[in-house]
């Protein structure tokens, strides 16, 4: 029989999703209308969803998404089954939908080792538009969404836990233990973003990230803010900045695997020059980050990140981008993003700039967002525009003040 965590623990976790995470941390309102995303395996979680969202006054729509499906169709599409795009159903439900919940829960966490990496990058790149719809409706505050993990033995197993010590990680990571977890993210948050508003009130220029395996420069200018604790993730302790792609010159090794479209990849290392990454390898996976890097946009950096370990109870590998990003441990951890940048990074208004100004600024734009992590101890120092260089984050700490 497969394991499932306390009724109890996911009522709790609903409630975070639900009445905390959405609206940026403000939870559903009556009458809104919610999309919930949920694999087959994680129904138990559904269920506590939807009863969820009924108490709250509000609509749910349940796409349930069946395990294991994946394969299949990448073995027998042909080129015009890949690009296939239903816009009519899709716009149709991004037009409906104030918020989303997807739960990620995979059952084989390699489905698609051996598929060919192009099939793959094309079936995602014909699904742009749906990706652009979304973020066109969060830009124009009408639309919100939130991510969170269901554990099952098949991602356990690749983490190197039981699916007990798994569901723990979650459990402890998510404040599932306290007695209420909303009034607990809450209080995080509020000195998150303390945080946050000292590292925007400085007027950086660039930051230099130095560790082991890592000499990386980003620009950074007026025209960027840090964000987070936006409840867009559940668990985020992170903050993060789009920098200007244009400027980003080093090189950086991420000791994380990543999973992603049904493959690993492992020991990625990456050698930028004028924005642009002119070398790329990994031990394990190449294939599929070459062909990633080789789209539109997917050459150039779209995010980085910094965790301070202060907030993030995650102290082991989850084999899941949603929680290893956010990684505790001893040094807390540091990632990038290859791909799309994120306009709310911007202190514009996304709803009255023009496509013309965020190119002029370097914000990315791509079908992709890849992130890539890396927990080695390092530093980041900023250079101010006066010139002055300040230290903003060692040993998993911001030192801002």
């Amino acid at each position: 029989m497969s394991y499932h965590p306390p009724q109890n623990i996911l009522e709790k976790y609903a409630s975070v999703l639900v009445n905390f995470a959405l609206n940026s941390g403000q939870g559903i309102k009556r009458n809104e209308v919610i999309l919930l995303q949920v694999p087959e395996c994680a129904k138990p979680l559904l269920i506590a969803l939807q009863k969820a969202v009924l108490k709250a006054g509000a609509h749910y729509i349940t796409q349930f998404l069946p395990d294991e499906t994946s394969r299949l169709f990448y073995e027998m599409a042909e080129e015009h089954q890949l690009v296939f795009f239903p816009g009519k159903l899709l716009k149709g439900r991004i037009e409906q939908i104030g918020h989303s919940i997807t739960i990620i829960a995979e059952t084989n966490k390699k489905e698609l080792q051996g598929i060919d990496a192009k099939k793959i990058m094309l079936r995602d790149s014909a699904y742009k538009p749906y990706k652009d719809w979304k973020e066109e409706k969060e830009n124009q505050g009408n639309y919100t969404w939130v991510l969170a993990l269901y554990g099952t033995e098949a991602a356990a197993k690749e983490a190197n836990l039981s699916i007990e010590e798994y569901w723990q990680q979650i459990i402890k990571s998510c404040y599932l233990n306290d007695i209420d977890p909303v009034e607990k993210w809450k209080s995080a948050y509020e000195k998150i973003n303390s945080i946050k508003d000292k590292l925007n009130s400085l007027d950086i220029e660039k930051i230099s990230i130095k560790a082991q395996g890592i000499d990386l420069t980003l620009g950074i200018d007026k025209n960027r803010k840090w964000v987070g604790a936006t409840g867009r993730n559940i668990p985020s302790f992170e903050l993060f900045i789009s920098p200007d792609w244009r400027k980003t010159s080093g090189f950086v090794e991420f000791d994380q695997p990543l999973y992603h479209y049904g493959n690993i990849i492992k020991g990625i290392k990456l050698e930028f020059k004028e924005g642009l990454v002119t070398k790329a390898s990994a031990a394990e996976g190449e294939d599929i980050l070459k062909e990633m890097i080789a789209l539109e946009g997917g050459n150039k950096v779209g995010e980085f990140s910094l965790t301070d370990k202060r907030f993030s109870f995650i102290d082991k590998f989850m084999a899941e981008t949603l929680f290893d990003e956010n990684f505790g441990g001893q040094y807390g951890n540091t990632h990038i993003a290859l791909g799309s940048a994120y306009k709310d990074c911007s202190p514009h208004d996304a709803r009255t700039t023009p496509k013309e100004k965020w190119i002029e600024w370097g914000f990315n734009e791509s079908v992709v967002h890849t992130d890539m992590i890396s927990t080695t101890p390092r530093e980041v120092e900023a250079t101010l525009k006066n010139g002055a260089k300040i230290l903003i984050y060692k040993d998993g700490e911001f030192l801002v003040k």
